[in-house]
């Protein structure tokens, strides 16, 4: 027994010395169908860690997964041997018949396999355990335009699904991107329940020409009746035509069905007094296309008015295989000097796939009139005076050394405001500081970024503090209408209200000018809370859906 176990250990130290003597190549089933995994294990009769097969040779046929590796000792009487395997999967889409080549590792060569690949049987989908159905909208689509690719993947519900894998659609010159998460559901056909997985990817081609949308294959297994089997599925590629640029279009390069502008004022009103703020909303909406192709829409300045701007807000959605992108840009707009004034034209060019011409999304000229304010305290902006001329005999009297100073004054209405508004600091300061103990056991306020509710607004309103009332509105519009920019102007026009939009219009006056606004918050909270109890705000989503309802539909 010592003698015996001497001589394996001899064996085992001499073995470096072995070389391989043979090299084989098999696979685990021939023929094989058209888009069905198989196995390639390529063994030498030694132990090799140098060195792999190059299995790089096969990615002109097939689809090469990774290369797994194992070995292993056998000593059985007395006698070793040794065995190194590599395993790999392979796929090809096509059938016909292929050479899987010789491969050499450590100077040993195996033999080529001679490869049959069936054609996928054609008939009714409901002797199938799994099948792949893919569509793509539209069917053309023109450089960068937006495409929805939809894959199906029917499996029998009969069956149990134990695992399985679906590979990623893929197209040349262009950007697959997946949409949402897969959604699952069941569909009866001819008599027979299937489980129905989708997915959707967004396609945005770069390139003109003819492209093919290569399709995705499915390889899992599945039990019936306690017995495991393999099963395989492959769509069918799709060809989708690519269409250039127009030579002759100019500007931002933006294709769609559909491109639409609106705009919402507040208040609705074409006079309006100095010192009022009025805030503008417009709202780009196009087809086919992805927010990130939306251009900003500037808003012309004009004189007279000052400008600030608010939060854009973007998003898309995909509906019915259609991609529906929404920009929505807000603008405070304070007018300065009384007069009449003429807000120009907004004007989008925008490439119109359905006619093969460009268009234009356009918002019309407004005129609005300003009026001087009924409010002492607001001030108005001097009119410029015109230079006076001097005339021949007052230049002849001038004499020539004399400069001219001019004095700067304040003028007694600005001081008078500056006080009176120092007052007020102080008188709100003083009972400030009187309420701090009161309010210990109060309700916490929000901060920024918090959600609001109506009894946070409740406590703003009691402490008559109407800049954190308009921030905490603000924040509760937010919550109540799912956005971000113009959300208080989103949630009065769901409202409908016309006593609460001129309470708000009351507040912004309050806020944005000089006036002395007297506000009732503790109203606005109350008609909030009549109204939010018969009327739910719009998701974006649902004003999305619905705007794609009215115009296409």
């Amino acid at each position: 027994m010592v003698m015996r176990l001497l001589c394996c250990l001899l064996l085992i130290a001499a073995a470096p010395l072995w070389a391989a003597t043979q090299l084989q190549a098999s696979v685990d089933k021939n023929p094989v169908l058209a888009g069905e995994f198989f196995v390639l294990t390529i063994s030498a009769d030694d132990s090799i860690n140098s060195e792999q097969p190059d299995t790089s040779v096969l990615l002109k046929d097939f689809v090469v997964g990774p290369t797994s590796v194992s070995s292993r000792t056998n000593i059985i009487n007395g006698e070793i041997s040794k065995q190194t395997n590599w395993s790999v999967k392979l796929m090809t889409r096509k059938e016909g018949t292929y050479t899987i080549p010789a491969f050499t590792v450590a100077g040993v060569s195996s033999k080529p396999i001679e490869l049959t690949v069936a054609k996928r049987s054609q008939t009714s989908e409901q002797n199938k355990e799994a099948f792949i159905k893919t569509s793509i909208k539209p069917s053309s689509l023109y450089v960068q335009e937006a495409g929805v690719y939809t894959v199906k993947l029917y499996l029998d519900n009969n069956k149990e699904l134990l695992d399985g894998n679906l590979t990623t659609p893929e197209m040349e010159n262009a950007e697959l991107t997946p949409i949402n998460k897969q959604s699952e559901d069941y569909e009866l056909i001819d008599g027979k329940r299937y489980l129905v997985i989708t997915r959707e990817y967004l396609v945005q081609p770069q390139k003109s020409g003819v492209n093919t949308i290569t399709a995705p294959v499915f390889n899992g297994r599945i039990r019936q009746n306690y017995r495991q089997m393999a099963v395989s599925a492959m769509g069918e590629d799709v060809d989708v035509e690519i269409k250039p640029i127009p030579d002759n279009y100019t500007g931002a390069w933006l294709p769609s069905e559909l491109v639409n502008l609106d705009e919402q004022w507040q208040p609705k009103d074409d006079t309006v007094e100095v010192g009022t703020p009025i805030t503008r909303t417009i709202t780009l909406t196009a087809l086919g296309v992805t927010k990130e192709q939306l251009p900003d829409i500037d808003m012309p300045q004009v004189q007279g008015f000052r400008s600030y701007p608010d939060e854009k807000e973007s998003n898309h959605l995909v509906r019915d295989g259609r991609v529906i992108s929404q920009q929505t840009a807000s603008y405070a707009l304070l007018p300065q000097t009384p007069g009449t004034y003429t807000l120009p034209e907004i004007k989008l060019p925008w490439f119109n796939t359905k006619i093969n011409r460009i268009s234009y999304a356009t918002i019309p000229a407004r005129t609005l009139t300003v009026v001087p304010s009924t409010n002492p305290l607001t001030p108005t902006a001097p009119a410029i005076a015109e230079p006076q001329t001097a005339s021949s005999n007052e230049l002849s009297d001038t004499p020539t050394n004399v400069q001219t100073v001019t004095q700067v004054t304040t003028p007694v209405w600005l001081i008078i405001v500056a006080i009176v508004g120092y007052g007020l600091w102080l008188v709100t300061l003083v009972l400030y500081i009187k309420k701090r103990p009161q309010q210990s056991t109060a309700e916490p306020l929000p901060t920024s970024g918090s959600s609001a509710s109506l009894n946070e607004l409740k406590q703003f309103a009691k402490q008559n503090n109407s800049s954190g009332f308009y921030n905490a509105l603000n924040l509760y519009a937010k919550q109540q209408t799912g956005k971000n920019a113009a959300a208080i102007e989103c949630l009065l026009a769901s409202l409908k209200n016309t006593q609460l939009n001129d309470e708000i219009a009351k507040l912004r006056t309050k806020l944005y000018s000089s006036a002395d606004e007297q506000v009732d918050l503790s109203l606005i909270v109350s008609l909030l809370s009549q109204a939010t109890k018969h009327t739910k705000p719009t998701s974006n989503d649902t004003e999305l859906k619905n705007l794609y309802d009215l115009l296409l539909f």
